[in-house]
């Protein structure tokens, strides 16, 4: 009779083989590339401000948002730094949002934001190369600023 299931032994973590040992260099340095690449999750997502997704689908703006976010995927999260894409660094004051900083949110978060298509933008907060999505805000009230051109 064979070995059960339950008779098969795992290796304990000390005697697991590297994932990079035996790799070579290219490898190396593409793996080291994709683990910078921008990366999102949304995971910290506040349902109580904002819109919801099912909000921005009725306006179409979901599947804007998905791609834009699927195209930042494509490269590391500081290449992005532009028009579209700003980091903030701290929460905005009071006079200058209409959003509550939520609880859950470290006090030392790098608040950013993505503009999907004129005003709407994804607002969210930056840890290494992972963009935390936070708010749907299809107005541009989360960080206010004056408008230009008028």
């Amino acid at each position: 009779m064979g070995k059960s299931f339950m008779a098969r032994t795992i290796p304990k973590p000390h005697k697991r083989q590297s994932l990079f040992k035996g790799l070579s260099e290219s490898v190396k340095a593409r793996q080291d590339e994709q683990d910078r690449m921008f990366l999102v999750s949304f995971k910290d997502m506040d349902r109580t401000q904002g819109q919801t997704f099912a909000e921005w689908e009725s306006e179409e703006l979901l599947s804007k948002a998905l791609e834009t976010l699927r195209d930042y995927c494509c490269a590391p999260l500081l290449d992005q730094a532009g028009s579209k894409f700003t980091i903030y660094g701290s929460f905005p004051p009071d006079e200058k949002t209409d959003f509550t900083k939520p609880k859950h949110i470290p006090e030392d978060a790098q608040w950013a934001r993505i503009h999907v298509a004129g005003e709407p933008c994804i607002i969210g907060h930056v840890v290494r190369n992972v963009f935390y999505v936070v708010f749907l805000d299809k107005k541009h009230k989360f960080y206010k600023s004056e408008l230009k051109h008028t």
